[in-house]
């Protein structure tokens, strides 16, 4: 059963599953619902998202360009680290979620709120990182779910939902997507569907920012790079600025 929760931030992609997260979390708390998007990166444009959360009747809405911080405070620690999940698997994903879910619990301070809430699915390491995260910051904040909680069943479900509450579906998110994506500054990764079955290629459409080795020039590139205290600093003719050159 819902606990007494009179404000949430809710971390907001402005994506079907995060809108329909937002009504739900209206209708199911009966609370106040702070929006926060976070500019990792990714390379989507973040006005829809503004846009979306003001025609759900979002009043406090916080877009974040957190592109620096991401880089300085996370991804160069890593690889100072050599941070590798089992050895072999690159942080692409998981290494920005802390930043997410700590500047949603400085923002729940900022605004008075009482709860967090997320929209990582119940059966992944997603939600942990999260979590852990906002407990480990705030161990009194209300953390909710959505994923753990509701009862949708099926993309259908949540179709339906969306339209009985008049929440806009872009038409290629009606049918199940041939894979998902995540992407930020640092990577981006590809999962699911067409991807589950190992001894299948990907098909040429799964690539992001890269292409299939055998499409590639045959001739190397080379970039020269140099670093200061472990930290990239240069590539090329370009200097990055001090900040992103001062190490923890």
């Amino acid at each position: 059963m819902p606990t007494d929760v009179k404000k949430v931030v809710l971390a907001y992609s402005g994506g079907l599953d995060t809108s329909i997260i937002l009504k739900w979390l209206q209708e199911t708390y009966g609370c106040e619902v702070v929006t926060f998007t976070a500019d990792l990166g990714q390379g989507e444009e973040l006005a829809p998202a503004r846009k979306k959360a003001e025609l759900l009747g979002i009043k406090e809405i916080f877009v974040e360009d957190l592109r620096e911080e991401f880089v300085r405070d996370f991804v160069f620690p890593m690889f100072r680290a050599n941070a590798v999940y089992e050895g072999v698997y690159l942080l692409g994903t998981s290494i920005a979620r802390p930043l997410i879910a700590k500047r949603q619990i400085e923002i729940a301070k900022l605004t008075g709120a009482d709860a967090v809430a997320h929209g990582a699915t119940g059966k992944g390491n997603d939600q942990v990182r999260f979590e852990l995260t906002y407990y480990a910051l705030n161990p009194d904040i209300k953390v909710i779910a959505p994923w753990r909680e509701w009862q949708f069943k099926s993309r259908s479900d949540l179709i339906a939902f969306a339209e009985k509450h008049q929440i806009p579906v872009a038409k290629d998110k009606r049918g199940e997507a041939p894979f998902s994506v995540d992407a930020n500054l640092l990577h981006s990764s590809s999962e699911g569907k067409v991807l589950e079955d190992p001894a299948q290629e990907p098909p040429p459409y799964v690539y992001q920012r890269t292409i299939a080795p055998e499409d590639a020039p045959d001739k190397a590139t080379v970039v020269p790079s140099a670093s200061d205290a472990a930290i990239p600093s240069r590539s090329t003719a370009r200097r990055y600025r001090p900040p992103l050159c001062s190490p923890s």
